[in-house]
């Protein structure tokens, strides 16, 4: 019924091709990594929240599949959400960065923190971001995605293998950055198999579903008052000090930096680190304490704007929470000798805007307390909770996953970020697994097993499955439009 492994060189073939793509990676990149380099929120990299990913790349870890070692049980269905890899900024934020370059070259002095050389670099140094990149996938991008599916690859080799590529299914966002990261997702897969080409389909109903939404384009999107949690932050005393101690560091003037220009500066330096694995000088301008700001400043954006803040941002991911259930039901569901095999994977490659609303829906990452602008600092102060201990996970990942709040949104969308589905056949019936980035999570509810029965997730949200129809939830029908502003 289900497909065996591939063959041993095959794997061999598979492992080398990790090696090669990590030697060529080494060879460009700079092992100085600035300290701040986890707080870039949504624009951070995969490995800077994930290293153990990529240093245990020819060693795949399959201990993170854990069906009950009671059962026999084999994978027969791999739906994966996937974000699009490192990509250039958007025009927006290349014309901030136009006007903070210009500033310091025209305005800088040497400041309290320019005993080094960094100040000097910074008034030498070029903008060469141009708007006609406007968000582009970058090389390091393509990267990203084609070292992720050889890891799912060796990971699920009896599905993601080349006797069931015809089968495979595979979707994205019609944006550039996610068509190219597809496109490198499936070069990865071709890798070790024979050549042969590869289609995919581009769906922005399914992954760009926010757009379609109209209760959430207009009761968040364009409503100022569904981000005021933002605003103030953005105004208020901690990144007023932020602004202050760049602004003295450069040798500027009071004032003469905006909020949104020490954001560009914070940006610059992820910016430089993700596209040329460079620490750049412009690191230098930001302490780990300045860093946890602007960090926050953009976790409530992502909050308010994308995730648990309101009630429709969730309810706006009802197609793709359907999608991947109709799938996963297609494959779990018994057969006869004569049916047609199931699906054996599902690849969907969007953005961080497709990955929040549906992790919000499944109820993932809700902390007890929201953040706002006046807790800032409750909600650094949390005492951690204690990490469940997973196997092949070092520890120094499991302190940062766990401790502090648990919504932080570099934590679980960076780029190349990724939901995983593993659905099993097994003696007492169809289990699921959920991983996010390549780490078990479990379901809400279901806390005492790694890969529940099926039809006890399906329990768990049939609420959902029964209910959170797009056209009511998104016209406003059902009352739950505009936004939930209430704490």
């Amino acid at each position: 019924m289900f497909s065996g492994s591939p063959p041993r060189n095959r794997l061999l073939l598979a492992a080398l091709g990790v090696l090669l793509t990590r030697l060529s990676c080494s060879s460009l990149s700079v092992p100085d990594v600035p300290k701040i380099a986890a707080f870039f929120g949504t624009k951070t990299r995969y490995e800077d929240v994930n290293p153990h990913v990529l240093r245990d790349a020819l060693s795949v870890n399959t201990s993170v599949l854990r069906p009950p070692t009671s059962e026999r049980c084999s994978p027969v269905h791999l739906t994966a959400v996937i974000r699009h890899g490192s990509r250039y900024p958007t025009v927006k934020n290349i014309r901030r960065i136009q006007r903070l370059s210009e500033l310091v070259r025209r305005e800088a002095t040497r400041g309290s923190g320019g005993s080094g050389t960094w100040l000097q670099d910074l008034q030498r140094w070029e903008n060469w971001y141009t708007e006609d990149m406007d968000g582009q996938l970058v090389m390091k991008g393509r990267e990203d995605l084609h070292q992720l599916s050889v890891r799912l690859s060796l990971l699920f080799p009896s599905l993601l293998c080349e006797e069931n590529m015809r089968r495979i299914s595979l979707r994205s966002s019609s944006k550039h950055r996610c068509v190219s990261s597809m496109e490198a997702f499936q070069e990865g897969l071709q890798r070790h198999w024979r050549r042969r080409e590869l289609t995919h389909q581009l769906d922005d109903d399914l992954m760009r579903f926010f757009e379609r939404c109209r209760g959430y384009v207009e009761g968040v999107e364009k409503n100022v008052t569904a981000l005021m949690e933002v605003e103030k932050f953005k105004h208020g005393e901690e990144m007023k000090t932020v602004r202050r101690k760049v602004e003295k560091r450069l040798g500027l003037h009071q004032d003469a930096l905006t909020p949104d220009l020490v954001e560009a500066a914070f940006f610059l330096c992820s910016y430089e680190l993700s596209i040329k694995s460079l620490h750049s000088s412009w690191c230098f301008l930001f302490d780990e304490d300045d860093a946890k700001v602007l960090e926050y400043k953009s976790d409530l954006k992502q909050y308010w704007m994308r995730f648990h803040g309101h009630v429709i941002n969730s309810l706006s991911s009802c197609p793709l929470f359907h999608h991947v259930f109709r799938t996963l039901d297609r494959a779990g569901r018994p057969r006869r000798s004569t049916d047609a095999p199931p699906e054996p994977a599902s690849i969907l490659i969007g953005h961080a805007e497709t990955l929040l609303p549906l992790l919000s829906l499944l109820g993932l990452y809700k902390d007890e307390t929201p953040p706002t602008a006046d807790n800032y600092h409750s909600q650094h102060g949390r005492k951690p909770r204690p990490p469940r201990p997973i196997r092949g996970r070092a520890p120094d990942v499991l302190l940062l996953w766990f401790s502090g709040r648990s919504f932080r949104s570099g934590l679980i969308v960076p780029y190349a970020a990724n939901l995983l589905f593993v659905l099993y056949d097994c003696q007492r019936g169809p289990r699921l697994q959920l991983l996010v980035n390549e780490s078990p999570v479990r379901f809400p509810g279901l806390e005492t097993e790694d890969a529940p029965l099926y039809r006890d997730v399906r329990a768990a949200y049939r609420h959902l499955l029964d209910g959170c129809d797009f056209h009511r939830e998104c016209e406003g029908t059902s009352g739950s439009r505009g936004p939930n502003i209430e704490l």
